[in-house]
């Protein structure tokens, strides 16, 4: 018997209808065409599947299992129909974003809490363990977003430029260098750093600070959260370089200071990758223009 997704909609109407004339109407056919189809169906079953004496017209036993089974198919398919239709229309997709930058939880997550708000069928997750290999998992599709500020030449990979931002020392306010009111590679020499568990080569302080001064700190510590590191700098446990966007929330503190490595500071962009067949997707565009725009609103609401 070969059953087709038709058949079992024309077994479910006549049920749902009592008869062939008001099911025809529902499935938009003939009447005659809609006879001819039950009757090869019955045909080809070798069985009855309706009680035409009945009226309403009712289902034979074995009309009966046609039903249960269209009952439990034909809503996967519509589901499933509509899920395409939203891909389609770019209300449904993936948003699994990794990031290079431990410090981007700070701004990334209010973004994302505006972003689900508009987007409440995008299935979003942040996929921590692939900070160390994120691009490579960007080409592998087993996430849909980076954000980086290290682009890099890849086949089918975007990188869109977010925002600018200065990685900025922060010491003890007590600390000898304040009286100097910047820091230079070698200031760091006798120093413990103060780092996120990062590689050092996705670390600013090494990659545009130390290490093309060729200076060592006395000591590398590594934290995992922001505020863990500021109290410990707070003590003279260590300094720490960080985001500005970090640090202007902490303006007020009086423990600590905030200084420019080098008299007139580094500036650094941060970028979103992407493949670039995902940049046609509206909540794609969405979540790019929200990263463009939210972390310098709040920027701006701390400096206020």
């Amino acid at each position: 018997m070969h059953l087709e997704l038709r058949h079992l909609r024309t077994v479910r109407a006549i049920h749902e209808q009592g008869g062939l004339a008001r099911a025809a109407e529902v499935l938009n056919i003939t009447q005659s065409a809609l006879s001819h189809q039950v009757k090869a169906l019955e045909e080809q079953a070798g069985v009855d599947l309706f009680v035409r004496r009945a009226k309403p017209m009712r289902l034979s036993p074995a009309g009966m299992r046609l039903l249960r089974l269209a009952e439990q198919v034909l809503p996967l398919v519509q589901a499933t129909e509509d899920e395409f239709k939203g891909v389609e229309a770019g209300r449904i997709g993936r948003l699994h974003i990794a990031m290079e930058c431990h410090a981007c939880f700070d701004w990334l997550l209010p973004v994302l809490d505006i972003f689900r708000r508009t987007w409440p069928e995008v299935d979003l997750d942040i996929r921590q363990r692939l900070a160390f290999g994120a691009l490579p998992a960007l080409s592998r599709q087993e996430v849909d977003l980076v954000i980086s500020s290290d682009p890099e030449d890849l086949p089918g990979i975007v990188f869109q430029p977010l925002f600018d931002y200065s990685p900025t020392l922060v010491v003890s306010a007590d600390h000898p260098l304040v009286a100097k009111g910047f820091a230079e590679p070698h200031d760091l020499a006798g120093e413990t750093l103060i780092t996120y568990p990062m590689d050092r080569a996705r670390l600013d302080v090494f990659s545009q600070f130390l290490t093309p001064a060729g200076v060592e700190p006395a000591r590398q510590r590594t934290v995992e959260l922001t505020a863990v590191s500021l109290m410990l700098v707070a003590s003279g446990r260590g300094v720490a370089v960080m985001p500005d966007w970090v640090l202007r929330r902490e303006s007020a503190n009086a423990e600590i200071a905030m200084l420019p490595l080098t008299r007139g500071g580094i500036i650094r962009r941060l970028y979103a990758a992407v493949r670039a067949e995902d940049l046609s997707q509206p909540y794609m565009a969405h979540v790019l223009r929200l990263s463009r725009t939210e972390p310098l609103r709040m920027l701006r609401g701390a400096a206020a």
